[in-house]
C-alpha cells in the first residue's frame, strides 16, 4: 500500500489564504449567464428580479467571494451602455465567439450587481480593451462607483440606481495575447498603463486593477509587464499603474483538438490528467520567480484568473456552448490545484475557476428547473474553511506514493493545511486510480481535539451526478477506522481516487 507522511507545524504560520482563491467565473457564453443564473422574471423557477434563486442559494453555501463578468473573451466584444436601461431598448449584437448566437443584452451591468449583492460576492468586472475604448471603460468606472455628481453619475440614477456600488476588481482586457487583441507584450504593457491611468478611484472605492497576463508558461509576458512598473532588483515600491497580472491555465488531457470526453476516459487519460493538472504548480512557480525579481517585497499580486479542466462538448450540444459534465475526476483536479494554490498563497491573490453554472468546469449544471450540484462543487464547500486561514507549512513525504505516467513522475497524494478560529483543517487527495494510500498526519508544536472527517469519492472516476442521480457522487462523514488517533497525531486510510478534509479544534503548544 502506497504511504505517505505529512509533517505540519501547528505553530508555524504561513501566508493567509485569501478567500478569493476560491472565486468564480461568468462568462455570456452557452447556458451560464441565461438559463443559468439569469431566467428572467416571468419565468415560473423562483426568481428574484429574473436571477435564478436555487443557483444563488447553491453558492452561497460555498461562501463564494467574488464573481467574474462578462467575460473572457466576450469581455472584449462587450460594449457596457448597450446592457443599461430598459431591456426592451437595449441594442442586440452577435456573440462571435461562442456559437454565433444573438445576445439580447437583457444580463447587463444593474443585473450583475444585482446578482453580486444577492451572493454576497464582490464583482470582478473585466474591462474591454481588444474592441472598447480608455473613455468608455473609464466611464464604466465612473457610472458604478461615482457619487455625488457627473454625466455618468446621472445616467446611473435614471436607470434607477442612487447610491454607487463598491467595485474594487477591475481587468484591463482578457487574453490580449490571443483573442483579445493579439498583441504583442510591449504593446499592451503600453496600453496597460493608459487604461490604468483613466480608471480612477472616485471617493473610497480604491480600484484593483489586473492587467491582463499570460497564458500558461510564457514567462516573458510576465516580465514585460514587470519593467512597467519596476526594475530589476529594486527595492523600491513598484509603480501603481495597475496591482496584480492575471495568468490563464487550464487542465488537459490531450492535445487541444482532440481534448477526450468528460466521462467516457480510461485509467491512462485520468493519470495524464492528474499530470497536466500539477503543472500548475510550476506555471505559478514561474511567474511568481519572475514577478519577485521587479517586485522582491510581493506587494503586485499573481490572480489565475481562468483555471479548470477542458474537455470536449457533449454529444448533441452546441459545440460553441462549451457544456460538459463535472465527474469525480475533475473533483481531483480542483483539490489537488486547491493545495497548490494555498502553498503559493504569498504571491496569488486570486483565482477563479472556469465556469460557474453550466460551461466548462462547473460548479452547477441546470436542466429546466432543475439544479445539480457537481463533485467539484463539493470539493469547494469542503474546502471553504480555508477561506482567509493561516495556511501551515506542510512537509510531504511521499516517496511510497507516486506514479510513472509517461516520462512524468506523479506525487498521488496531495496535502494542504491551514488554521482559523482556533481550527485545524487539512485537505488531502488520494490521486491513486486503484490503491489506497496509508497517510499519517504527523501533527508538531501543538495539540489537537476530536477529529471530524469528510470524503468525497464514488466506486468509478467516470462517477457524476445528474438531475436523475444527483448523489452520485457528494461528500459523507470519514470516521470510525478511516481516521486513528496515533502518538504523533492521526492516521488515515485514503481509499483510491477519494478527497478527505479532517478538522479538529487546535492549541499551539506554550
Amino acid at each position: 500500500m502506497p504511504t505517505a507522511t505529512a509533517i505540519i507545524n501547528l505553530d508555524i504560520e504561513g501566508p493567509r489564504i485569501s478567500r478569493h482563491l476560491y472565486g468564480h467565473f461568468a462568462e455570456h457564453l452557452g447556458r451560464c449567464v441565461y438559463g443559468g443564473f439569469w431566467v428572467g422574471e416571468d419565468s415560473p423557477i423562483p426568481n428574484a428580479g429574473g436571477v435564478r434563486l436555487d443557483v444563488v442559494e447553491a453558492l452561497r453555501a460555498l461562501r463564494i467571494p467574488n464573481l467574474r463578468w462578462p467575460g473572457g473573451r466576450f469581455a472584449d466584444e462587450y460594449h457596457w451602455k448597450d446592457g443599461i436601461g430598459p431591456r426592451e431598448e437595449r441594442p442586440r449584437m452577435v456573440n462571435t465567439h461562442w456559437g454565433g448566437v444573438e445576445e439580447n443584452n437583457h444580463f447587463g451591468t444593474h443585473e450583475f450587481m444585482a446578482l453580486c449583492e444577492l451572493l454576497g460576492a464582490e464583482p470582478y468586472i473585466s474591462g474591454n480593451v481588444g474592441s472598447g475604448t480608455v473613455r468608455e471603460m473609464s466611464e464604466w468606472v465612473e457610472y458604478l462607483t461615482r457619487d455625488g455628481d457627473g454625466p455618468m453619475v446621472r445616467l446611473r440614477k435614471a436607470n434607477g440606481r442612487e447610491e454607487p456600488w463598491r467595485v474594487r476588481f477591475w481587468g484591463i482586457g482578457n487574453e490580449t495575447w490571443g483573442c483579445g487583441g493579439n498583441m504583442r507584450a510591449e504593446y499592451f504593457a503600453d496600453l496597460a498603463r493608459q487604461y490604468a491611468t483613466y480608471c480612477r478611484d472616485h471617493g473610497d472605492n480604491k480600484l484593483y486593477r489586473i492587467a491582463s497576463g499570460a497564458s500558461d508558461e510564457d514567462y516573458q509576458w510576465t516580465e514585460t509587464l514587470m519593467r512597467q512598473i519596476n526594475c530589476f532588483g529594486c527595492e523600491a515600491a513598484p509603480r501603481t499603474y495597475y496591482q496584480a497580472l492575471s495568468v490563464h491555465y487550464y487542465t488537459l488531457a490531450g492535445p487541444w483538438e482532440a481534448k477526450g470526453s468528460a466521462t467516457v476516459f480510461d485509467t491512462d487519460d485520468y493519470y495524464r490528467t492528474m499530470v497536466s493538472a500539477g503543472r500548475i504548480d510550476r506555471v505559478l512557480t514561474g511567474h511568481s520567480t519572475v514577478m519577485d525579481c521587479y517586485d522582491p517585497r510581493r506587494t503586485v499580486g499573481l490572480v489565475l484568473d481562468e483555471w479548470g479542466t477542458w474537455w470536449d462538448v457533449e454529444p448533441g450540444t452546441n459545440p460553441g456552448f462549451l457544456f460538459q459534465q463535472n465527474t469525480l475526476r475533475d473533483a481531483l483536479v480542483a483539490s489537488t490545484h486547491f493545495d497548490v494554490f494555498h502553498r503559493h498563497a504569498a504571491r496569488l491573490v486570486m483565482a477563479n475557476i472556469a465556469q460557474t453554472v453550466n460551461v466548462l468546469q462547473a460548479m452547477l449544471l441546470t436542466e429546466g428547473d432543475a439544479l445539480v450540484r457537481t463533485p467539484t462543487y463539493h470539493v469547494f464547500e469542503m474546502n471553504k474553511g480555508h477561506q482567509d486561514a493561516t495556511s501551515l507549512p506542510v512537509h510531504l513525504r511521499a516517496d511510497g506514493a507516486r506514479s510513472r505516467v509517461g516520462e512524468a513522475e506523479l506525487e498521488t497524494v496531495s496535502v494542504s493545511a491551514s488554521v482559523k478560529d482556533g481550527a485545524l483543517l487539512v485537505s488531502l487527495s488520494n490521486l491513486d486510480a486503484e490503491e489506497p494510500a496509508e497517510a499519517t498526519l504527523d501533527l508538531r508544536g501543538g495539540r489537537i481535539g476530536e477529529a471530524r472527517a469528510r470524503i468525497l469519492t464514488a466506486d468509478k472516476l467516470q462517477a457524476h451526478n445528474t438531475p436523475q442521480t444527483p448523489e452520485a457522487v457528494a461528500p459523507r462523514a470519514f470516521d470510525g477506522d478511516g481516521v486513528r488517533v496515533t502518538d504523533r497525531g492521526l492516521a488515515l486510510s485514503l481509499p483510491p481516487h477519494s478527497f478527505v478534509t479532517v478538522r479538529a479544534p487546535m492549541t499551539v503548544a506554550s
